[in-house]
């Protein structure tokens, strides 16, 4: 069987791509070890994620379902124990499924015990899978690590991201560890290990923090991009005129206006001036550089244990980052900054007319898991959102009936302080909007508040709403009527393609 490597950025961009940055008129990132492996793979230019923020992005890529079916709204929400996970799937064909880092995936109550210290975290295992160690949210094993380097942890062990001099923490100011000392740098160096301890087909992955906040990386990343070499944030006008668009962009824009800062810790505040922004993304662009080294240092272990050209390779985000576009840090709401992400695939054997190839249709989280299970001899389950990209592997034709828009969900309710449904009036379940997005529009429906309409070929950078201009009324009613149709055919299909009766159990999604 075929070895398998999955690997996760997280909050990478799509754009934060060196190959893409020079094939566009901006100025990305330096990638030369992940550009060279999308010349040996496929790489898929308008893949975006399904939802955001962690949790619920990943669920959309451990299950194969959109959101309005796995239900992971939030971070904290518990994954369904009814849905299979792709580490689940393997797990059948006789893999054993492993961790280095984490999956942000939330325990089912109903499933242990109320005092399960997995009930106090949504920083939980995916079913299925092993761990070979795990980093999340508070990193013991690495912060372990450092200390038997020398490193001095203290109870405030976030102080590791600050300068060696101590002084206060600056955009693109080196932390105490150094580049060889970053997270990724860890879990390959476990992946390492491990790798060497294998006997047969494996299948690991490795989920690496970086680009995710603190926005802090070591030399000498932390100075490979300049702040007046980067493009300056897509905005027009001031945060309040972007407050002005529409009532959840006022409350998103005024409650991240009153932490002034982008995420810690320990990171420093900010009041959102292009010039911060245009740092935070040099900052940025060099921890995505710290991964490219990380991918090349993965090629080389594989390479040397003879390994490499029989590994299946898939190389994604879970989620994207603002950035400071349309005055918004993190990943929240609606534009594509959030949810736009990077996809190379190279499964082993790749013909050389596809090695390199672009694929220009939308693909979407949801297919990782049908591709994996295709691509290892798997039935895909019949009830699953998203679909094998097989077909875009073995030649450059869209599939017949391939989708003609992306989608992808928000929920913004707040379960304990309970902000949004208190300012906007709204229920739990009114909380949440859908994106229906396309080559020419993007319609955003919200369950409570008015839509958005934004004309791509006109407004690329999705500035101007034209959900009320009487010019735009026919293509926003057939924006909700492509979304409404889109919903009808993806609602829980788990066993309405079944029929029982004579001679047992018909599935009428297998055809012989």
């Amino acid at each position: 069987m075929t070895n398998v490597l999955f690997v996760t950025a997280d909050q990478w961009r799509a754009d934060a791509l060196g190959l893409v940055a020079r094939a566009g008129s901006g100025v990305g990132p330096k990638t030369p070890h992940i550009d060279r492996l999308a010349g040996e793979a496929v790489r898929f230019a308008r893949h975006f994620g399904g939802a955001v923020p962690c949790s619920p992005a990943r669920a959309c890529l451990y299950t194969g379902l959109y959101q309005m079916t796995n239900r992971v709204v939030r971070n904290g929400t518990p994954l369904d124990r009814r849905h299979q996970t792709l580490a689940e799937a393997v797990r059948a064909l006789g893999f054993d499924p492993t961790l280095f880092g984490y999956t942000d995936t939330g325990t089912d109550p109903r499933t242990t015990s109320p005092g399960d210290p997995w009930l106090t975290t949504f920083e939980g295992i995916l079913p299925g899978m092993s761990v070979r160690v795990a980093v999340p949210e508070y990193p013991a094993a690495w912060l372990s690590w450092l200390a038997s380097r020398g490193h001095a942890i203290g109870s405030r062990w976030q102080e590791i991201y600050l300068p060696k001099s101590g002084a206060p923490a600056l955009w693109g100011t080196g932390p105490k560890f150094s580049a060889d000392e970053t997270q990724a740098a860890f879990l390959v160096g476990e992946f390492e290990r491990w790798v060497s301890e294998q006997r047969g087909p494996w299948f690991a992955h490795l989920s690496f923090l970086a680009p995710h906040p603190p926005f802090v990386t070591p030399e000498p990343f932390a100075t490979l991009h300049h702040p007046d070499e980067v493009s300056a944030p897509n905005r027009v006008g001031s945060a309040a005129d972007e407050a002005a668009k529409h009532p959840y962009l006022k409350l998103a824009i005024e409650t991240q206006g009153k932490a002034r800062k982008v995420y810690g810790p320990p990171g420093p505040e900010t009041d959102g001036s292009e010039a911060e922004a245009r740092q935070v993304k040099a900052t940025y662009f060099g921890m995505v550089a710290e991964i490219d080294h990380q991918i090349s240092r993965l090629r080389a272990i594989l390479e040397a244990a003879g390994q490499w050209d029989d590994t299946l390779i898939v190389l994604t985000s879970d989620h994207a980052e603002q950035m400071g576009d349309h005055h918004l840090w993190g990943k929240l709401g609606f534009y594509d900054e959030s949810y736009r992400i990077p996809l190379i695939i190279r499964p082993p054997g790749l013909a050389p007319a596809r090695q390199g190839a672009v694929v220009e249709a939308f693909t979407e989280a949801v297919d990782v898991m049908p591709t994996i299970l295709d691509l290892l001899g798997a039935p895909v389950p019949g009830h699953l959102d998203g679909h094998s990209l097989r077909p875009f592997l073995d030649g450059d034709s869209v599939p017949a009936g391939w989708r003609a828009a992306a989608h992808f969900e928000f929920d913004f309710r707040e379960l304990r302080s309970g902000v949004p449904q208190r300012v906007l009036g709204l229920g739990l379940d009114a909380c949440s909007l859908v994106a229906h997005r396309t080559e020419r529009f993007k319609y955003v429906h919200f369950a409570g508040l008015p839509p958005l309409l934004f004309d791509l070929a006109n407004d690329p950078g999705e500035q101007v709403n034209v959900a009320d201009d009487p010019d735009y009324r026919l293509a926003r009613i057939e924006c909700a009527e492509a979304l409404l149709a889109w919903r009808a055919r993806h609602l829980d299909r788990r066993l309405t393609g079944l029929d029982l009766g004579e001679g047992g159990v018909f599935d009428a999604r297998i055809r012989p």
